[in-house]
């Protein structure tokens, strides 16, 4: 895998947001995961859609694993030890991502497994407009080869739930007191049954997108939504896209809401994973349900600023970085300043100026760039 300066010098400000918690007898990853990896093809620098019956030249295209890759990488960026365990293509797009994630971000992939034969799926992503169109390919992995044989002991796991299917691995998970956060997709049966997400009763936080939310539970209100749904899970966090997030905690009846951060959105491809990411971290951490949301929101306000999904998941170095440039920004709202404050503790000293180059997802050079 080409490794560019850029990646270099994001991976060298860590910060280990568990390492007050931290005891011998931890378990042996923060967070499991379990999905599908997909190699990613991006192109960027388009100014509109791919017209019908002619050819379009995008001015930059770039490479990288996607899927649940997506989350993962986040997660394993905000320092959290993170384990997968997925299918990996018999060919060279698999080798590519396998490489990425395990020697470039860190993530133990000894669940996971190559699988003779099978090749791996493939997006490819065009961004123009803020939005993105995306086009897949891809076959089943072999049933024994599709979900895990077993969750690693782990603090916490993330876990997509599918209408009408259960995944033994999130019953075994939650019964050794690995903490479960669910987010879930697009209903295609168009039936939008909350009794159909067997699994939902496991999971401590459900965190589904504001249309996601209002068709489970047949309310006109995301809030409304998100109270319906801390009935039923002890923690219900709804994405608000531009207007930012919305979480109810059932236990306590307590309510927060954090506004989105403006920025430009180049691709928003990944940023709801990385929402996740940035919440289970915070989450892990013990912090205030406020912060939690306020976190969660940042780094995906700072994911859409990039091309790409698992390539765009900042870092402490970018989180570091644009805290010294907001409090330096003449103009700033004081109050909105004093809601992202609880970070002057986390952060690390920040190592470049904002905004930073990132890393340049490619598969195509044989040496640095």
């Amino acid at each position: 895998m080409t490794t560019t300066d850029g990646e270099q010098q994001q991976h060298a400000a860590h910060v280990d947001p568990l390492g007050a918690l931290r005891t011998g007898g931890d378990p042996e990853c923060d967070v499991f995961l379990t999905g599908t990896v997909f190699l990613d093809i991006i192109f960027t620098g388009l100014d509109t859609a791919p017209v019908r019956g002619t050819e379009t030249w995008a001015r930059g295209m770039g490479q990288s694993p996607g899927g649940v890759a997506n989350m993962a990488t986040a997660l394993a960026r905000l320092g959290l030890r993170t384990s997968l365990a997925a299918a990996f293509g018999d060919d060279f797009y698999g080798d590519y991502c396998w490489d990425a994630l395990e020697q470039g971000e860190g993530i133990d992939l000894s669940p996971s497994r190559t699988v003779p034969g099978w090749h791996s799926p493939v997006t490819v992503s065009m961004a123009y407009e803020g939005e993105r169109t995306m086009v897949s390919h891809g076959h089943e992995a072999p049933l024994s080869e599709s979900a895990p044989a077993a969750a690693p002991r782990a603090r916490a796991a993330v876990a997509s739930l599918v209408p009408g299917r259960s995944e033994p691995w999130i019953a075994e998970a939650a019964a050794h007191g690995t903490r479960i956060f669910a987010d879930v997709g697009w209903d295609d049966t168009g039936r939008w049954d909350l009794r159909a997400l067997h699994d939902l009763g496991l999971c401590e936080a459900f965190l589904p997108n504001a249309e996601e939310a209002m068709r489970y539970t047949r309310t006109d209100c995301p809030r409304a939504a998100a109270r319906v749904l801390a009935e039923k899970v002890p923690l219900a966090v709804v994405t608000l896209g531009a207007d930012g997030a919305y979480a109810v905690d059932g236990a306590t009846g307590e309510t927060a809401e954090v506004p989105a951060i403006g920025v430009e959105a180049l691709d928003p491809t990944g940023a709801g994973d990385v929402f996740v990411a940035g919440f289970v971290t915070g989450t892990l951490a013990g912090w205030p349900l406020a912060d939690r949301l306020a976190f969660a929101g940042l780094t995906a306000a700072l994911s859409v600023q990039e091309f790409g999904g698992s390539l765009s998941a900042p870092g402490w170095s970018e989180v570091a970085s644009w805290w010294q440039y907001v409090r330096g920004c003449e103009g700033q709202d004081p109050e909105a300043l004093a809601r992202y404050a609880f970070l002057a503790r986390l952060l690390p000293a920040p190592d470049r100026p904002w905004p930073l180059r990132r890393a340049v997802p490619t598969i195509g050079f044989r040496r640095p760039v």
